[in-house]
């Protein structure tokens, strides 16, 4: 058995859910208990706070966790990064007043910045060489220019609408965040095995995104320029049609490239294309 620590509330807990549904991984449904177990695999889910989710790892608690690389890193974890999962993208960034003039960072000189990222900042700040006093607070950061509590915000950014919302403009950006999966140093082998056959759920379902699978019958004296366009993973699956003369080919295409791709094959005489979703791609 692995334990895993998700965040039992926020903005990664229903995409860390979904990753593991689409693993093979059922988990509980309530979200009221601490632990809750899969039937689909030797794991159990312990729901924390996100910030809590580093030292938990860290200390063994939970042998796994799924947290943002920004809370990894404001908490100095000594857990280690076991995978980079690619959601809940964000980036930590200075704002300031709209009003405000702003050049380039030594702007921040001699100023007070509101944050809940006092350590990211400060690492920052130094590389800069900028001297500024920085005011740790929690939650509602971006209201602290507002209420003269401090000169500008170190925060999470996603779209940027909170900053406008409450009259700042992002000038600076120190980090780019996604989530992590974390492993506790030096797990045992058993869960060490665990953890590759995690590893290797999660990046089948990440080399299916973004995939199609297309089949068609197309003239067989055309297959070399077909299979020029769809190249596959290794080359197109070739296969002979009762009918005289034809074959139908199967290949996995991106899908930002589908379309051309069909017209270019309808070009050279491929017929009764199919489209399908593809949902996992094991190598």
């Amino acid at each position: 058995m692995i334990r895993i620590a998700l965040q039992s509330k926020g903005r990664l807990n229903e995409e860390s859910i979904g990753l593991l549904h689409e693993a093979g991984i059922g988990i509980e449904s309530s979200r009221r208990k601490l632990l809750a177990r899969s039937e689909d695999f030797p794991v159990e889910i312990l729901y924390l706070r996100d910030d809590d989710i580093p030292h938990a790892v860290e200390r063994g608690v939970a042998d796994l966790g799924i947290v943002g690389l920004n809370e990894y890193e404001e908490r100095r974890c000594r857990a280690t990064i076991a995978h980079r999962l690619g959601f809940g993208k964000c980036r930590l960034s200075l704002a300031i007043p709209k009003g405000e003039t702003y050049g380039d960072a030594t702007y921040f000189e001699g100023k007070r910045i509101a944050t809940s990222y006092p350590v990211i900042l400060r690492k920052y700040l130094d590389d800069k060489g900028i001297r500024a006093e920085i005011e740790e607070i929690a939650g509602s950061v971006e209201i602290a220019p507002a209420v003269g509590l401090a000169d500008a915000i170190f925060d999470i950014v996603s779209s940027g609408g909170t900053l406008v919302s409450n009259g700042l403009k992002e000038v600076e950006t120190a980090m780019h965040s996604e989530a992590v999966l974390i492993a506790t140093p030096g797990l045992a082998a058993e869960k060490r095995a665990l953890l590759d056959q995690l590893l290797f759920r999660i990046e089948s379902v990440e080399r299916s995104r973004g995939k199609k699978y297309i089949l068609m019958n197309i003239p067989s004296d055309r297959i070399p320029e077909a299979a020029a366009i769809l190249p596959g993973v290794k080359s197109p699956t070739i296969l002979p049609l009762a009918e005289e003369g034809w074959s139908s080919m199967h290949a996995v295409v991106d899908e930002r490239e589908l379309w051309g791709q069909i017209e270019r094959l309808k070009a050279i005489g491929a017929e009764d294309i199919l489209v399908l979703a593809l949902e996992k791609m094991i190598l």
